[in-house]
């Protein structure tokens, strides 16, 4: 069975015809419980976004603040699996239709096998995986069973990436490419940097690929300055404290909801 990487690319051109960026939202998979992140995924694409990355909770997450920090502890204490993830992506593109991406740090795919993980997520539906840690020069194995199987291959890039290794990376990417916004670790700011619009610049000297900006967007006023310059504005942490600090699970998935509305009208200027 094939991916959605099609998809995938599909949205993020209808977004650009439609004049505006796409809105990504990143929930991690198990939080607060399994079925708990199921709904939130769901209702975070009801509410506005275009696009969901679920994460695959790890127990170092090295790109990851202190807030999708928190929410991966409660998954991993919570017995989430790879399993729950793939059921994650099966069952929010099921209801929704929407491109689903994992994003996750190389080790657990390595462990638990690239053709058994690929094979998996292209079965859920799943449109291909964000692998922050994995370099390019190490992803060959990687690249050429996601290709087989119709997912796309993300990988970030940072403000200190130099041109000529830009162009490696968006050159074996597909999809989009992740550009950080700042050196540091995921979490929500007072201000996105200013980095990130020369970042996009560079980038987009070297590719065609869509290149989408996450780090540090967590409202609205953000998510449109962004928007500006940017063809997607990714979103996670401001989603994962609304969930933290809902009284319960069901008004957290409403929370999402609501948020994801804000932000939709963000990247379409509204605010």
């Amino acid at each position: 069975m094939s991916g959605n990487v099609r998809l995938l690319s599909d949205t993020l051109a209808a977004a650009k015809e439609e004049g505006r960026s796409a809105l990504i939202a990143y929930l991690p998979a198990g939080f607060p419980t399994v079925d708990g992140g199921i709904e939130a995924v769901k209702a975070a694409i009801e509410g506005g976004a275009d696009v969901v990355e679920v994460g695959l909770p790890h127990s170092d997450p090295v790109l990851d603040g202190p807030v999708i920090q928190t929410a991966d502890d409660i998954a991993l204490r919570g017995g989430v699996r790879i399993a729950d993830v793939m059921r994650t992506v099966r069952e929010a593109h099921a209801a929704t239709g929407a491109p689903i991406l994992v994003m996750t740090y190389w080790n657990p795919i390595d462990r638990y096998g690239v053709e058994r993980f690929t094979a998996e997520l292209a079965e859920a539906g799943g449109a291909g995986c964000i692998l922050p840690d994995l370099p390019v020069q190490e992803s060959a194995l990687w690249r050429e069973h996601a290709e087989k199987h119709g997912l796309a291959t993300v990988f970030v890039v940072a403000p200190s990436s130099k041109d000529e290794r830009l162009a490696e990376i968006t050159a074996a990417g597909s999809g989009f490419v992740y550009a950080a916004s700042l050196m540091g670790v995921t979490g929500t700011r007072a201000s996105v940097s200013s980095q990130a619009e020369d970042l996009v610049r560079r980038t987009r000297a070297t590719t065609d690929t869509p290149v989408c900006v996450g780090l540090g967007v967590s409202n609205p006023a953000q998510a449109a300055e962004v928007a500006r310059f940017a063809d997607g504005v990714i979103v996670g942490s401001a989603f994962v404290k609304r969930m933290l600090d809902a009284p319960d699970a069901a008004a957290g998935v409403e929370a999402v909801r609501a948020l994801a509305g804000e932000l939709a009208e963000g990247v379409r200027g509204q605010v």
